[in-house]
């Protein structure tokens, strides 16, 4: 039999090399829509620090009993359903590595604005999304060296800290100017909240109809990874929820809690794939942490709705009525 595991002409092979064509191709692309995306966000999480309470705020860190359970079920319950999705599903060693480092990651900045819609506790959210950002320089490394023991990795993972760091500018300066403007302007700092919701619903749409395609492109290929997609976030705002209301927090924290849980930081995902694995191997997973995002997204709105149905929730109102008075 001809061996073609060294040419081109392998059906193998050129399967591996249309990866990698696309995968660079498509560089660029990706380059203006981080870029785009990164932007929508800073401008609303500026909005978002509009809506915070200073003492509130202060209250969360001088006792941090929301945000010790937060940490837990963002390093403790994601990593170990990331553990039990990969090892249920049996899956390949590139993809098991992915689905737990993307449970690994800390709290992505989209539950900032889902809690916010939700009613939930947007002091609580702010504080845990940061917490988790400066924790992950050491739990992410801890969790993935605990739960990869058992795989036989050939490859170094490299955790990417220039990314965390990143990630936390992003996230206090904009709300710290935010505050700065609700202290000094609080009149204008509503109508900044109302403009910066609106940008909000437009960054998820983008997010959702990118993600859509990504699904598309992907049905045919690999059926089992879609469905960790849809089911891990989903676990992860569930389990969440549960465990907040086994340490018995207030309702409005475990909607917060809840939300914090299942949004993972989908960018730091990306940026440690790209960072730890060639170009063919990120090609096979690159459209993991999007398709996530897509869903989380899709959870998010799903979880706001339900919960405008139960007694203790409220109406949700993407673009609140502004009291000038």
């Amino acid at each position: 039999m001809l061996n073609c595991s060294s040419t081109v002409a392998c059906p193998h092979n050129l399967t591996e090399e249309r990866l990698k064509r696309g995968w660079e191709s498509d560089e660029s692309l990706k380059l203006i829509f981080s870029v785009v995306l990164t932007v929508m966000m800073i401008l609303v999480m500026f909005s978002l620090g509009c809506t915070v309470d200073v003492k509130k705020l202060w209250s969360h860190l001088r006792r941090p009993w929301g945000i010790a359970v937060g940490l837990l079920c963002q390093y403790g319950l994601m990593p170990l359903i990331a553990y039990i999705l990969a090892t249920a599903f049996s899956l390949p060693p590139i993809q098991a590595v992915t689905v737990l480092i993307l449970g690994c990651s800390p709290g992505g900045t989209i539950s900032n604005l889902f809690t916010y819609w939700a009613d939930g506790d947007v002091d609580l959210s702010i504080s845990m999304t940061t917490c988790s950002s400066v924790f992950a320089i050491g739990m992410m490394p801890l969790c993935l060296y605990l739960y990869t023991r058992s795989w036989d990795l050939e490859q170094n993972l490299t955790v990417p800290y220039h990314t965390i760091g990143i990630t936390l500018l992003s996230l206090i300066v904009p709300v710290a100017f935010g505050v700065l403007v609700n202290f000094k302007w609080p009149k204008q700092s509503k109508i900044i909240l109302r403009v910066g919701s609106i940008v909000g619903v437009i960054l998820l749409l983008v997010v959702m109809v990118a993600g859509g395609i990504l699904i598309k492109g992907s049905l045919n290929s690999d059926i089992t990874f879609l469905v960790i997609t849809f089911v891990f976030p989903l676990m992860g705002h569930v389990f969440g929820f549960l465990l907040a209301l086994l340490t018995q927090q207030p309702w409005e924290r475990c909607r917060t809690i809840s939300m914090e849980t299942g949004a993972q930081n989908v960018q730091m995902c990306s940026t440690m794939l790209q960072l730890s694995f060639s170009s063919e191997q990120v090609a096979q997973v690159f459209t993991f942490p999007l398709q996530y995002g897509f869903f989380q997204t899709l959870n998010g709105f799903f979880i706001i709705s339900a919960d405008c149905g139960h007694p203790k929730g409220r109406s949700i109102s993407f673009t609140r009525p502004i009291d000038l008075a």
